[in-house]
């Protein structure tokens, strides 16, 4: 991957990729996300997220708004456990319009008393909204039952309770705790030379004071295997079931994401797929996750079914686990294996924009980002045993917690 990269003399980081696409698309990734909330802060993360958008010194919400669409762009932002993230598409003439409205609301934004109160109750619809589809919710609440009085296993929307107590200087102390230079990557893809791009990134961002990261996240120890039933009100009953794994800089990283889409990733020829849906009919969908964080990692398999056919499904599930774990695959299989996720990551990579926001959380994290020979070279140095070890490591049925709405 042909990237250039810089860094600014504040520690905010800088990469960018020529394309020659008339779109372009341009983002700010922030190292700091829900698990740096404290106690009272439950649901900052993303509340600031909102709030960036509702008033800057010279801009109020509504010219936020339209600065990228009136000219036919748009701009948007997320919040992760452990990043947020504002990006933006737009023709490749309106650069400087776009790196400048980035700019403008993560370094200039003024947080109206009134605008907030107007945004909590938009945030409290946002979590009844999410409250209301069960196979959302049941992912976070099972974090919460792995994670459990840690910030990591926090929903990221927070709590209507809280929400209501945030005030300016709350938001205002949490973007100074958190949003360091040194923990921030500008990242570009379009029809830009890498030489003007970083004279915007030095004209805009070059003159935020340094604001280092000193203190290290809080580490994950207290894990103990729990299943947890709560009744709902649903037509299906939805179950999870999940371990701790491996964490972002964990070599077995790139096995067990191959693991993970063998057994239950977006393809309908997935193992647990092709058994519960096609062989059984038990489920409409089954997919299994594996999400890895700094210090940890989480992986679940989630199902909904009908109440009747939940037993017999978990058994089905805990059959595939054994089968991973106590027969080696096939020389043809990890090959089919192999072909398929390297298949959907280039095919991913055509997305300029998911493309974008990848590169940017690569170089975030490691400070580099791989090129697709590069990936296709980690995936293909995963051997049988790797596999089954990994496999060992994380299928025991022993260390797996559940939860179940019913």
């Amino acid at each position: 991957m042909n990237y250039q990269s810089f860094t600014l003399n504040n520690g905010i980081r800088i990469i960018h990729l020529h394309t020659l696409s008339h779109v372009a698309h341009c983002g700010l990734l922030i190292n700091a996300g829900s698990r740096d909330e404290h106690e009272h802060e439950h649901g900052m993360a993303h509340f600031i997220e909102h709030a960036i958008f509702k008033g800057t010194k010279k801009r109020k919400a509504y010219h936020i708004l339209s600065r990228m669409e009136d000219v036919g762009g748009e701009i948007n932002a997320y919040t992760s456990k452990e990043e947020t993230a504002i990006h933006t598409s737009f023709l490749k003439n309106d650069y400087e319009r776009a790196i400048e409205l980035i700019w403008d609301i993560t370094f200039n934004s003024v947080f109206p008393q009134k605008e907030i109160d107007r945004e909590k109750e938009v945030i409290i619809e946002e979590i009844k909204s999410y409250k209301d589809d069960p196979a959302e919710l049941i992912f976070d609440e099972f974090e919460e039952l792995v994670f459990r009085n840690q910030p990591l296993g926090k929903n990221i929307l927070g709590n209507p309770k809280d929400l209501r107590r945030f005030t300016k200087n709350d938001v205002e102390s949490f973007i100074k705790n958190n949003y360091h230079t040194n923990e921030m990557v500008l990242c570009s893809i379009g029809n830009i030379s890498f030489e003007k791009f970083k004279k915007l990134a030095e004209k805009y961002f070059g003159q935020i004071a340094s604001n280092p990261r000193t203190k290290k996240r809080a580490l994950i120890n207290n894990y103990l295997p729990e299943i947890k039933t709560l009744h709902k009100k649903t037509h299906q009953t939805h179950f999870i079931i999940g371990n701790l794994a491996y964490n972002v800089h964990d070599p077995k990283k790139v096995g067990l994401t191959l693991l993970d889409n063998m057994l239950g990733g977006p393809g309908l020829n997935s193992r647990l797929s092709l058994v519960l849906r096609e062989k059984y009919g038990y489920v409409y969908y089954i997919e299994s996750n594996y999400t890895p964080y700094s210090d940890t990692g989480i992986f679940s398999i989630y199902f909904g079914t009908d109440k009747n056919n939940v037993d017999k499904s978990l058994s089905l599930v805990k059959k595939e686990f054994d089968l991973l774990r106590n027969k080696k695959l096939g020389i043809v299989q990890l090959r089919k294996a192999k072909k398929q996720i390297f298949g959907q990551i280039a095919i991913n990579s055509e997305n300029s924009a998911n493309l974008m926001l990848s590169m940017g959380k690569s170089f975030l994290l490691f400070n580099k980002v791989d090129s697709l020979e590069e990936i296709r070279t980690k995936i293909e140095s995963i051997t049988i045993d790797d596999i089954q070890k990994i496999a060992n490591e994380i299928l025991d049925i022993d260390n797996m917690s559940m939860l179940i709405y019913k």
